[in-house]
């Protein structure tokens, strides 16, 4: 398994942006697909992203579509959140994790996980 820490969460605005990384270290591997989750206070952790271990593949949740975008640059073995048009509602400890399955949304095909960040939207 590959080794995560995220960093990049914060307290912001509603309106505004923050970028999440993703840094690995340990075993990287070249199929080794890449997602995001998260998990609000009194709810379950949720889906929000995942990209394909060549980048070319992503998918995203409907409640984010058109304001996160999801990349990775492998030679800097890294993984990005872009998170535009912020909510209240997208206040949640934000988790990156590392599949050997091509972008899937389960949880439980993730083997490998951050420590997570927190992301506070203020109104």
């Amino acid at each position: 398994q590959v080794q995560l820490v995220e960093s990049g969460g914060g307290l912001v605005q509603a309106g505004g942006s923050l970028t999440l990384s993703c840094a690995a270290s340990g075993r990287t591997f070249s199929r080794y697909s890449m997602g995001w989750f998260r998990q609000a206070p009194g709810k379950e952790r949720e889906f929000v992203a995942a990209i394909g271990w060549s980048g070319g593949r992503t998918n995203y949740a409907d409640s984010v579509k058109g304001r996160f975008t999801i990349s990775r640059v492998s030679a800097k073995n890294t993984v990005y959140l872009q998170m535009n048009s912020l909510r209240p509602e997208d206040t949640a400890v934000y988790y990156c994790a590392g599949s050997a399955f091509p972008v899937v949304t389960a949880e439980t095909k993730y083997d490998s996980w951050g420590q997570g960040t927190q992301v506070t939207v203020s109104s």
